[in-house]
């Protein structure tokens, strides 16, 4: 009998598998992380092979750990890193060029060339995004304009792109040998193509783009049976049921399902997705418009997102680039060396500035340095961007929604940092709440694939699972709240206009 359901969740630095049981604990988990790559500056890249090659060990791990075979597993769901771009050619099933990572600020001139035009929010009414590097649209423009042989390939029908969840699926379910492509309104709302009332390709700017829409996947609903894993995987003939892009995926995993709930997920980035219901939301404050979820034959449900690019990557890079710790939990320890940030504030506008900003031009800064700072404070200095970054985007959607935020529920691996999580109580002034399963991402996936197959039979069932772990409430006085606040949105002015003709 299927007792389980497991999810595979690829992310930005690692590829997970993780069991989860009907009360959506987890049951096991296999994890491997693959490499960085950075050609040059601002560019970022992965290896599709490595991708896929650890996909499959780590669904191995997952079935191994818990010392279970595919007939346990009633279905598979997928999520991933949305906007990072793979173009491979079909008929070998190798991808033409690196998989071009979300964080990627490479075709800014892409987005200049498009943006003459009709500015940054051309294409905005119909895809609720503007025109930026972060989107996939743009990457595939550039591999189709800088590699070798690829417009002749796509043009001739040859080339198929797809984020790293249509990448997974095609060689789950075969690769060359009739492997499905596609993937779910969530992803495809994030290439620039996709109408957000319809749920399809828009032609018209795939021509404005010169993307042939041979290239595209099928657009499928979150929760649906896409195919079955192909007979030389260990998951074979266990359906793929359930995808959503890994922010999506993450509210999905929070029961936040519901028009005016809300999530925060702290990772690489920071993701803030609130669910509008059946409503397309414009912001009128920096925010996306993007797809929820769509469930089998259901309407879909829409949300308004506030994107953070550098978050618990800023503790990456202390970590690896200027060697303050040896691992990343240690930032903590060294922040409470300190009792405040000593004046430091840290922007870590390291791919530019996405919500509320969106100035690709901007620029990492530390600012307010005096001799008086030493390593504790600017560890707690990047501690604290996170949450200030945060508290910029709650104040848009609450702008745009007009009904203040009471809560905040969180996920991600930050919040296991419980200085960083009452700092971000503090400076919001709201309670801030994790869950019992903080992997929410992976069981948002595995929900969306249970409810296809009648392993889950509704919202209310997945409703039932979700658990509070830990509550911080604010204790910081309004006064020194303000003073934080308005400290930061001066230091975030001095990123502003550092990108230009000669400077990178």
């Amino acid at each position: 009998m299927a007792d389980y359901v497991i999810a595979i969740d690829q992310g930005t630095t690692s590829s997970r598998a993780i069991v989860f049981d009907k009360s959506g604990s987890i049951v096991s988990t296999g994890q491997l992380e693959h490499e960085q790559i950075f050609p040059k500056a601002g560019w970022v890249e992965h290896n599709p092979n490595q991708i896929w090659n650890n996909t499959r060990e780590v669904i191995g791990q997952a079935l191994s750990k818990a010392n279970i075979t595919r007939h346990a597993i009633a279905a598979i769901g997928i999520t991933n890193q949305r906007e990072t771009a793979v173009v491979w050619d079909k008929t070998t099933g190798q991808p033409v060029y690196n998989a071009i990572v979300w964080q990627d600020t490479r075709t800014q001139d892409i987005v200049n060339r498009l943006a003459a035009d009709g500015g940054v929010e051309r294409f905005k009414k119909t895809v609720g995004l503007p025109l930026a590097t972060y989107f996939s649209g743009t990457k595939i423009v550039w591999i189709l304009e800088n590699v070798e042989g690829a417009r002749e390939k796509a043009e001739a029908g040859d080339l198929l792109f797809g984020t790293t969840d249509s990448w997974v699926i095609w060689n789950l379910t075969g690769g060359v040998n009739g492997g499905v492509h596609v993937t779910d309104v969530t992803n495809a709302s994030r290439t620039l193509f996709m109408d957000l009332e319809t749920l399809q390709w828009d032609d018209e700017i795939l021509k404005a783009f010169g993307v042939p829409k041979s290239m595209l996947p099928e657009i499928k609903s979150s929760s649906e049976i896409y195919g079955h894993a192909s007979d030389d995987s260990l998951l074979r003939e266990t359906p793929i049921a359930g995808i959503l892009g890994d922010q999506q995926a993450a509210t999905f995993g929070q029961a936040a399902f519901q028009q005016g709930e809300a999530k925060n997920t702290y990772g690489t980035g920071n993701f803030i997705i609130f669910n509008t219901g059946e409503e397309i939301v414009h912001s009128e404050n920096g925010l996306l418009t993007t797809l929820g979820y769509k469930l089998g034959d259901a309407k879909p449900h829409y949300a308004l997102e506030g994107s953070i690019a550098v978050t618990g990557s800023l503790v990456q890079w202390l970590r690896d680039n200027l060697g303050m710790f040896s691992s990343a939990p240690e930032v903590e320890a060294l922040a409470k060396t300190v009792e405040d940030n000593g004046g430091a504030y840290f922007v870590p506008a390291f791919s530019g500035l996405f919500a509320p900003y969106w100035r690709p031009d901007a620029r990492g800064a530390l600012v307010g340095l005096t001799r008086y700072v030493n390593k504790g404070h600017i560890a707690r200095a990047a501690l604290e961007s996170t949450a200030f970054q945060t508290a910029e985007v709650i104040d848009a959607v609450n702008a745009d929604s007009g009904v203040p935020l009471t809560e905040l529920k969180v996920d991600g691996g930050m919040t296991a940092n419980d200085t960083l999580m009452q700092f971000q109580a503090d400076i919001l002034g709201v309670p801030v709440i994790r869950p019992v399963v903080a992997e929410t991402t992976a069981l948002g996936a595995a929900y969306a694939a249970g409810l296809a197959v009648g392993f889950w039979s509704d919202l209310d069932d997945l409703a039932k699972n979700w658990q509070e772990d830990k509550r911080w409430e604010p204790n910081m006085d309004s006064a020194e709240r303000d003073r934080l606040y308005r400290n930061w949105k001066k230091a975030v002015t001095k990123t502003f206009d550092w990108v230009d003709d000669d400077v990178q």
